[in-house]
């Protein structure tokens, strides 16, 4: 696993400069965003990934998907101004294009590969849980192959196969990433409700 790289955007980004979008856009995210961090499942720590923020959020739009921008989760809040709009990427290629007033999370590649396996998830999670990680095949969690790390074309594409095999799994651990979890649901809500469901398992080892 390469820690060293933890936060760095490995895909070729087309990122156009523009206002923060409206606020409706990003309020549930923004609401999820609060949660998640207090319970320090999004965050930065020097002690933790080199110092490095960790985690993001995501919501699919008409035109795209809606996610927080690259090293924002130290933050104690976001706004509006912290999220851009990916308005296309190809997985194969490596390339990604976004929209906003700052560039987009480094996982936004397998974020769009949720959303591009599973045509009925709104919104995807991506945390970082030492419990969740190590207990997923306890908890019976689909995970990608250890060998591939965050951030890259492979793993955006072993999160697609991953996922058009397991569908009526909401929550997936990625193997290569240390303590990354994904959730995903047909909303912000509902990404968060299977998110904490297993989260609470792993802490009461259900």
């Amino acid at each position: 696993m390469n820690h060293g790289a933890e936060g760095v955007i490995k895909f070729d980004l087309e990122h156009t400069q523009a206002p923060a979008l409206p606020v409706e856009d990003t309020a549930e995210l923004r609401a999820w965003f609060a949660v998640l961090r207090q319970l320090n499942l999004l965050g930065q720590n020097p002690d933790r990934y080199l110092g490095y923020a960790y985690g993001n959020i995501s919501k699919r739009m008409e035109t795209g998907f809606v996610i927080s921008c690259t090293q924002t989760s130290g933050k104690e809040a976001l706004g509006q101004e912290d999220f851009t709009l990916v308005t296309g990427f190809d997985i194969h290629n490596n390339r990604l294009a976004s929209r906003g007033p700052c560039p987009p999370s480094s996982e936004a590649m397998s974020h769009g590969a949720v959303y591009q396996a599973l045509p009925g998830a709104g919104a995807v999670f991506h945390v970082h849980s030492p419990a969740i990680w190590r207990r997923s095949k306890t908890l019976g969690l689909p995970e990608t192959d250890p060998g591939i790390e965050y951030g890259t074309p492979q793993m955006a594409e072993a999160v697609n196969r991953l996922l058009k095999g397991n569908t009526p799994d909401r929550v997936f651990s990625m193997g290569g990433h240390e303590d990354g979890i994904i959730a995903w649901g047909k909303s912000p809500q509902d990404a968060g409700i299977a998110l904490m469901t297993v989260y609470v398992d792993a802490l009461t080892g259900c």
